[in-house]
């Protein structure tokens, strides 16, 4: 086997062996002749064989490509053969376009906190219609429980989830549901505890800098191969483990000058794969750019990623259903409606606009013919928008039942990629909080300070009191999902109303047609209802807490719709305060807090209700 690692200021480099293999000697790296910087030596190891590199005679370090950490950070690594593992499933791939995303965080999907314990549980989200499972990070990171965005080992899996094999079982099982797997990574940083890349070479730089501290060096001296190695890393998850997609942490924070962008870099070499292994792979960004060139082909200058994750979609609803204007939120909640209207058909609000959060002018305008509505992903509730919340509260935690309907049959019926986060469905009551286990005490004080003053700046509710200490084990509890919710009231019915728009949207191809002239909007800000028109489908809102909402459906000059109902949701869930007039009147009455999808004649299907 070859052992081969980068450290281009080294004099001497060694392989020291770990574990069932700790008495054996040290075997010396001997440079590489044809690439700077680089060591490289061959011996025998098997599969689980414990080593890590000494530096000049210093420290055991672990091997920065290191696929598996038993340990943990800072631990010796483990040899990794991927060719031992037994794939069941034979997988050609699912591609982005028809998608329906579902946010999942291994860690608190089950008690278990578990790949294998998560993998029980896919049969539910591929009866829901889910098409995708998208995971927060699984690198390894302090502790045991995590969000995982403080990652120090972007090759390795987190062990506690069930390592390397657990996160092989997962994908297999998944795709053995029906069901791709999209991997959340981390490339703008790595965590503040364990992460010992800079013993080994120039991975940071002080040029840049990001929320989270130093920047990843992306463009000074030693780029080169820092850049080589986040790519890899992204290559590998995608091969060795069959990951669908990837989901790029705040590409924003990505600090490169260099002609070509990282990101271009990594779409290009991301594509190649795809023709390689001859199934449909993808890129996602979460950007906060509202930059249209994220996602344009790199060949007019842009990068190429394949979609990116639209905020403004997110605030824009969010206000139009709570109210809140605080924060990020000010811009929208002057006339939410009229916001949500713009992002529905322009996909951002801010293309150029003023954003007096921001304090400046933000975004450009999108081009529909070089950026189809999949291209941008749409939800409600997100990990961040929740989490970073001072108490985690969900849309479930002050929203009726009625508007979380409402918020569903918004983001389902968009022309934009759907995402759920894991428990929406059913409108769970657990809220999802902000959980570390920092083994560092001055680091872990860090973090509580850090997060209470984010808190209390962004006004996000309750007092210091009242927030939950990250560190506290009963944080992380109270995120793990309760499983006997969807039987019962009212989260059965929401769970039922999800799938019945998620069966629409497989059964109708208005709602994933690709192009933007078919859909219109139409709302009213003052009466609180607004209607959404995919071809000859109408998804009509009304948000009103107590007034009835009549709403024409047919054009100034054309004759009125013969209409059906397709799928409503009144009070109680059933068809209460709905009401279609008849063959010639085109219009539609609807209750407070409800929501009816309608068809147009010649489009047929029966009724059907939550």
């Amino acid at each position: 086997m070859l052992f081969e690692v980068w450290a281009p200021s080294a004099e001497q480099v060694t392989l020291q062996w770990a574990g069932t293999r700790a008495a054996e000697p040290p075997l010396p790296l001997e440079r590489d002749t044809e690439r700077d910087g680089w060591w490289r030596a061959r011996a025998q190891a098997r599969d689980g064989d414990r080593y890590a590199y000494r530096l000049d005679g210093g420290p055991p370090l672990p091997d920065p490509r290191a696929a598996r950490l038993p340990d943990g950070p800072g631990g010796p690594g483990a040899v990794v053969d991927h060719t031992r593992f037994p794939w069941r499933h034979p997988w050609p791939g699912r591609p982005l376009p028809g998608a329906v995303l579902y946010e999942l965080h291994i860690g608190t999907y089950t008690p278990e906190g578990a790949f294998d314990a998560a993998a029980d549980r896919l049969a539910h989200l591929a009866d829901l219609g889910i098409t995708h499972v998208s995971l927060l990070p699984v690198c390894p990171f302090p502790g045991r429980h995590g969000w995982g965005y403080d990652g120090i080992a972007p090759w390795a899996v987190h062990e506690p989830y069930g390592g390397p094999d657990g996160l092989k079982r997962f994908v297999d099982a998944a795709h053995g549901h029906g069901l791709g797997v999209v991997l959340d990574v981390v490339h703008n940083h790595l965590g503040p505890s364990g992460n010992l890349l800079p013993s080994f070479g120039p991975y940071f730089t002080d040029t840049h800098h990001t929320p989270w501290g130093t920047a990843v060096n992306l463009d000074a001296p030693g780029s080169d191969e820092v850049r080589h190695y986040f790519i890899g890393s992204a290559l590998a998850w995608l091969r060795d483990y069959r990951i669908d997609g990837l989901r790029l942490d705040a590409v924003h924070a990505l600090h490169d000058s260099r002609a070509r962008h990282f990101l271009a870099e990594l779409s290009a070499a991301v594509d190649a794969l795809a023709g390689h292994l001859r199934r449909p792979l993808f890129l996602i960004a979460e950007s906060d750019r509202n930059d249209p060139l994220t996602t344009a082909p790199r060949a007019s200058g842009g990068h190429g990623l394949h979609a990116q994750w639209n905020d403004d979609f997110h605030h824009a609803l969010h206000t139009a259903l709570t109210g809140e204007s605080q924060g990020y939120y000010a811009d929208f909640a002057r006339a939410p409606l009229a916001a949500l209207a713009k992002t529905l058909t322009s996909g951002f609000f801010h293309d150029g606009t003023y954003s007096s959060f921001r304090g400046r002018t933000h975004g450009a305008p999108r081009d529909p013919r070089r950026t189809p509505p999949y291209r941008l992903l749409c939800y409600a509730q997100t990990h961040d928008q929740i989490g970073n919340r001072a108490l985690g509260d969900r849309l479930a935690a002050t929203l009726s039942p009625g508007l979380l309907a409402c918020a569903a049959a918004l983001v389902l019926c968009a022309p934009f990629t759907p995402m759920l986060f894991m428990g929406e469905e059913w409108g769970a009551r657990t809220p999802w909080q902000y959980f570390t286990d920092h083994t560092d005490p001055q680091l872990a004080e860090a973090v509580r300070a850090g997060r209470r003053r984010e808190f209390a700046a962004h006004d996000w509710g309750g007092t210091d009191a009242d927030w939950p200490d990250p560190q506290d084990p009963a944080t992380r509890d109270r995120c793990v999902l309760d499983w006997s919710e969807p039987d019962v009231a009212p989260h059965a019915a929401l769970l039922a109303w999800h799938r019945t728009l998620l069966r629409l949207r497989r059964e109708l191809p208005a709602l994933t047609d690709p192009d933007p002239a078919r859909t219109q909007v139409i709302h009213d800000e003052k009466a609180r209802w607004l209607s959404l028109r995919r071809g000859p489908v109408h998804v009509t809102v009304n948000l009103s807490h107590d007034s009835v909402a009549t709403i024409p459906l047919g054009t100034p000059t054309g004759p009125a719709p013969r209409l059906h109902v397709l799928a409503a949701w009144g009070e109680g869930g059933g068809t209460g305060g709905i009401d279609v007039a008849g063959a010639d009147g085109g219009v539609v009455r609807v209750g407070a807090e409800s929501v009816v999808v309608v068809g147009e004649d010649p489009l047929r299907g029966g009724k059907s209700v939550a």
